[in-house]
């Protein structure tokens, strides 16, 4: 009971599901002394969508994440709030509704359930999803302002990343070029050798995301399939073990890698959105890609403030990638006095990607606006099907208006997966 003292947001209900199926994961490996009542009373959380009310901050990752895991444990027994049939609700209302017994604990069980890696684990795991996708968005954007920009597809020739056979930024490079529908397009050397670095290295960038990923999900999987709390009981010889497996030290390891890996994204969409807006880099574009027209063209604005808002959100993920990992603080009266903080690289992890989907789905938006300015032309079919799934929820910008609904619109498109960013055909 003592550890009901989270702060901060109350994780989502997927969030809160995740981390129920990862402390079940955890204590089914028999390691951990608990009778299999417990088992099936989180079965019970998941099969119901009994979901703990849990607060994101306050876990220093060593022990585990007791406090945060604490709020499993009340929902078990009936205290605390949690969420069922959409209400938040009091957990023994909300058992009773479902007709689910509240968990009578006997020794080991709430430590065994509170002292673990698993809040860190499930939002990595979630984390981990959704940058591969991000990746995947930013390869599509690029290829958009390679078409908008008249850029020169020469630059994703598989023979360069041969040269250099990153798996990642191959395979960055392979989507662009699906994308561009290369070789068929002819490069456009005659135009311009070289596009600037946000064109010419994207895949050099998102490769970065694309190969730490598969070290992220080998961590994740061993934390997610482990005994990570402590003491471990012997389940052949009934020995109890004392050790430290609930630091979450390789888990904080490779979120505060994906950290910079993603808010790198981020500035790349930014570095493309400027590009896009300067009538000294567009080619041609109006400056911000206005699109008004008629005298009043020059008192409208297009996305000038498109890219300021880019700007500071990409500004605002690189700054958080600061690693966790180096603050670790002696606390418990010195007992806990070397701790992993991996659950908040997890939380810094997930808002730096909230930031950074967000720059693209700008980009998104501007490079669709670009599209709409070339009348098409020059454009692929990456850039069309894109641009023809967000007119169908977003006009075009012709006339100064707000834009945060255009942003929010298809930021809920991409993530329902409805927008087509292409094939994810790595890891």
């Amino acid at each position: 009971r003592f550890h009901g003292c989270g702060t901060g947001r109350i994780l989502d209900e997927l969030e809160s599901a995740a981390v129920v199926a990862v402390r079940l994961a955890a204590l089914s490996g028999g390691w951990s002394g608990v009778r299999p009542v417990v088992l099936e009373r989180l079965c019970d959380l998941l099969n119901h969508r009994l979901l703990p009310r849990i607060p994101a901050e306050g876990s220093v990752g060593a022990s585990g994440d007791l406090t945060p895991l604490s709020y499993v444990v009340a929902t078990l027994v009936g205290e605390r709030e949690c969420t069922y049939g959409g209400r938040v609700m009091p957990s023994s209302e909300a058992l009773a509704a479902a007709g689910v017994a509240p968990l009578e604990l006997v020794p080991k069980d709430s430590l065994a359930l509170m002292n673990g890696t698993s809040v860190m684990t499930a939002l990595g795991c979630l984390a981990f999803v959704r940058a591969k996708n991000l990746a995947r968005l930013c390869a599509a954007v690029t290829a958009m302002a390679c078409d908008v920009l008249q850029g020169n597809p020469a630059h994703f020739d598989d023979r360069i990343f041969a040269a250099k056979p990153h798996p990642g930024q191959r395979a960055c490079a392979r989507w662009i070029r699906t994308d561009l529908e290369f070789p068929a397009r002819a490069p456009m050397n005659g135009r311009r050798l070289q596009d600037r670095y946000s064109i010419r290295c994207a895949p050099h960038v998102i490769g970065v995301l694309l190969d730490a990923l598969p070290q992220a999900r080998a961590i994740l999987e061993v934390e997610l399939n482990s005994a990570n709390d402590n003491p471990l009981v012997d389940p052949d010889t009934g020995d109890v073990l004392h050790g430290g497996n609930f630091y979450g030290g390789h888990a904080c390891f490779v979120l505060d890698g994906l950290k910079t890996a993603v808010a790198n994204l981020a500035d790349l969409i930014d570095r493309q959105l400027a590009l896009v807006c300067s009538p000294n880099t567009n080619h041609g574009l109006p400056a911000n890609l206005v699109a008004r027209k008629g005298s009043d063209r020059p008192a409208h604005h297009g996305f000038k403030a498109m890219q300021i808002t880019a700007s500071a959100l990409a500004a605002e993920a690189l700054k958080l990638c600061m690693p966790a990992s180096v603050f670790s603080r002696s606390t418990e009266c010195h007992n806990q006095d070397k701790v992993s903080m991996g659950t908040i690289a997890a939380r810094d992890c997930q808002r730096i990607l909230d930031l950074t989907e967000t720059v693209a789905i700008i980009g998104v938006l501007a490079m669709c606006q670009g599209v709409d300015l070339r009348d098409g032309q020059g454009c692929h079919r990456r850039a069309r099907v894109i641009r023809d799934a967000v007119r169908a929820i977003v006009p075009i910008n012709d006339a100064d208006r707000r834009q945060d609904h255009d942003i929010a619109a298809v930021l809920e498109l991409y993530r329902a997966g409805r927008l087509p960013i292409g094939e994810l055909d790595f890891g």
